[in-house]
């Protein structure tokens, strides 16, 4: 069942999505050859406890640490670990937070150092066909509309889309409903309603689509071991169209005239 949420609940979810992109911001910076991952997922906890927030992903269905950390072929939830980082290498960094019993995730693809043109050619189509999929998200469009903008912008380009994994509704848990896959057709599956709350979260490979997971049931790989790169977003639909919502309320003129 997809609930609707209040502006209220929206302004705790801005709240908690401000913290996660401040931290990824964080980790960016902090992204360099010689790094280990264990050492970004311990920059993740100490801002996390520097804002009062909560790990959304710590202890999740048993999930071992803060942020999911995947390098390279990694394509989702790799685990922090004593692996170090090298230059040439794009690493996924997806983190979450709760704050007052709301969610807030986001995700992006960082290079470590300097990266090949085909690794910033993948990260940056990946991130514009989520920007593509957002700018879509209005009331009375349908997820196979959001979905669509993905696939096509990145098929265009040569790569393909995961379609194991989707991205989710948000709010009072991690994942709510609906799912939110990141391919079509258009005008087709729920339609958009002013209160949803999604996670849009584009998994682009710059191989075949096929994935597999690894031996700790966690970590996803692309199956023929291609990069594979990942963003996201947590947005609102509003009645006046899509808010990201780690970004300040963009109707506030709507408001004073309500």
């Amino acid at each position: 069942m997809i609930t609707l949420r209040t502006f209220a609940e929206m302004e705790t979810m801005h709240r908690a999505c401000s913290i996660v992109v401040e931290t990824l911001e964080i980790l960016a910076e902090n992204t360099k050859p010689g790094v280990t991952t264990k050492d970004l997922d311990l920059i993740a906890a100490e801002n996390l406890k520097k804002r009062g927030a909560k790990s959304a992903f710590l202890g999740y269905h048993g999930f071992p640490a803060t942020l999911c950390a995947s390098v390279n072929d990694e394509v989702v939830h790799g685990i922090p670990g004593k692996r170090i980082l090298k230059e040439g290498d794009i690493i996924g960094l997806d983190f979450g937070a709760i704050v007052d019993g709301y969610y807030g995730d986001a995700a992006r693809t960082v290079a470590v150092g300097k990266v090949s043109p085909e690794a910033e050619r993948l990260m940056k189509v990946t991130r514009e066909s989520l920007h593509r999929a957002i700018g879509t998200a209005y009331p009375g469009k349908r997820l196979g509309d959001l979905g669509h903008a993905v696939e096509s912008h990145v098929v265009h380009h040569g790569y393909t889309v995961v379609r194991e994994l989707s991205g989710h509704g948000i709010g009072r848990k991690l994942h709510e409903d609906p799912q939110v896959p990141n391919y079509g057709p258009p005008g087709k599956r729920e339609r958009l309603e002013p209160g949803m709350c999604l996670a849009i979260e584009p998994m682009v490979n710059a191989g075949a689509a096929p994935t597999r997971p690894l031996s700790d049931k966690w970590t996803v790989v692309t199956a023929d071991g291609s990069l594979s790169a990942h963003y996201e977003l947590t947005i609102a639909v509003t009645e006046h169209g899509p808010w990201v919502l780690s970004e300040p309320y963009p109707f506030a003129q709507s408001l004073r005239h309500a």
